[in-house]
């Protein structure tokens, strides 16, 4: 049986918008434990911000993260998207081929529903991997 990329993915509970802080957002990477945010504007996907974005974008370029805003340091559009019902191994190939470890999770119109992470796919497609290991490992602090 195919696995599903909804069967893998972690849900979209960290949303924010385009003109939010990168401090807040760092901040709400922090409490929720995540390594990306989704960038959302009216229900819409407008980027991905990744803990990488923040550093390589901002504040290595010596942008105040209390100044810029999210949208101006995130994956811009188009990012690539996955839909619930594609197979697991087609987000392997998108991962792949456009060199990402993160892909967010679209419904019908472009609605975010979750992200899916080289981590979720290495416990699922390797679950022995020292991938996997990690990535289902008990965060540190």
């Amino acid at each position: 049986m195919t696995q599903r990329v909804r069967d893998v993915m972690s849900p979209a509970a960290v949303a924010v918008e385009p003109m939010t802080t990168v401090t807040r957002a760092a901040r709400l990477m922090r409490e929720e434990n995540v390594g990306d945010v989704l960038v959302t504007y009216d229900c819409d996907l407008f980027g991905l911000l990744t803990d990488r974005d923040i550093v390589v974008r901002g504040v290595a370029v010596g942008r105040d993260p209390d100044d810029t805003a999210v949208g101006s340091v995130c994956t811009p559009p188009p990012v690539v998207t996955l839909a619930p019902e594609d197979p697991t191994e087609y987000a392997v190939d998108l991962m792949r081929r456009h060199a990402v470890r993160r892909l967010p999770v679209v419904e019908h119109g472009g609605v975010p529903v979750g992200v899916v992470s080289l981590g979720d796919l290495a416990a699922t497609e390797d679950p022995h991997s020292a991938l996997a290991d990690i990535s289902t490992s008990a965060p540190g602090h």
